[in-house]
């Protein structure tokens, strides 16, 4: 391992995230460094680690290599790995433009959800097409304390409990991931968003992501919030012909979500670079495990 490991530190909504710089995947990420990189005491601080990782590079992206350059390889900041991350995926395209490996317009980025299409807009948003919701069937429940709320179960390439609640002071303080049932619904853990109405096609959230906890924000979970919602107003797009577009606010700012007649997804939002510097090796070895 290189004596100088670098680094960046980045946010979409307050989701934030350690972004490590890797084209040929040289770095051994174990989940106890992950865990500890994301630590906001003794470590860097983050919701997740964005490990940037040529396709070519890495067994996982291969097969999309001729599709996108660039695999998103994405760490909860358990040190668990995910399949997606909205938010994310944002902040990619921008370290990709940061490190001038992207520009203004369109470019695709592999993950494990798949290789997603991103737009880099003048004014700063990055649009991600985040591909289709899938709807699968059953009741779910998902519990705060003695309160149980029926919840709309949705697929973002990761799983989604949705319930609609009075306020979001119903979620409680989201630091350890809500009951559900039935367990069968999610074997691997779910995302679960607790969301109230703040006016017409527009929305509030919170949430708890599997493997994090309470985060400012979730792309994925936007997403799946807004899908919710639309089939809850009856604004299903492959129904109606139209584009439905929801407004979801978060914690750490707003998105914008867009579900299409085809079932295409868009989510539009900011995405930052705050700093960037380097790591200690030794102290990243010391922490491996």
């Amino acid at each position: 391992m290189s004596s100088r490991i670098a680094f960046l530190k980045g946010h979409g909504t307050e989701n934030d995230f350690v972004i490590l710089p890797d084209p040929d995947n040289a770095l051994d990420l174990s989940p106890a460094a992950v865990a500890a990189l994301c630590d906001r005491r003794a470590g860097i601080g983050g919701d997740g680690v964005l490990h940037v990782v040529r396709s070519a590079a890495h067994p996982e992206a291969r097969a999309m290599a001729a599709e996108a350059e660039w695999f998103m390889d994405y760490r909860n900041g358990d040190g668990s790995v995910a399949e997606m991350c909205g938010n994310g995926t944002r902040v990619f395209a921008r370290y990709l433009q940061h490190a001038g490996l992207a520009a203004e317009g369109d470019l695709a980025i592999a993950t494990r959800g798949g290789v997603k299409k991103i737009h880099i807009a003048k004014d700063g948003d990055i649009t991600v097409g985040m591909g289709k919701a899938r709807l699968p069937e059953g009741d779910v429940t998902v519990s705060v304390g003695e309160r149980s709320w029926p919840a709309r179960n949705v697929n973002m390439g990761n799983p989604h409990a949705v319930a609609f609640v009075d306020d979001l002071a119903d979620a409680g303080d989201l630091l350890s991931p809500p009951p559900f049932s039935p367990a069968a619904a999610y074997p691997d853990g779910v995302n679960v968003e607790f969301v109230v109405d703040r006016g017409s096609r527009h929305v509030a959230m919170r949430v708890h992501e599997r493997g994090s906890g309470e985060t400012r924000s979730c792309g994925t979970g936007a997403c799946a919030v807004a899908v919710a919602a639309a089939r809850r107003d009856g604004a299903d797009p492959a129904v109606t012909g139209a584009p439905a577009t929801y407004t979801v606010d978060v914690p750490g700012g707003t998105l914008v979500i867009t579900e299409r007649p085809d079932g295409e997804i868009e989510m539009t939002g900011a995405a930052v670079i705050v700093a960037e510097g380097e790591i200690a090796a030794d102290w990243l070895e010391s922490v491996a495990g």
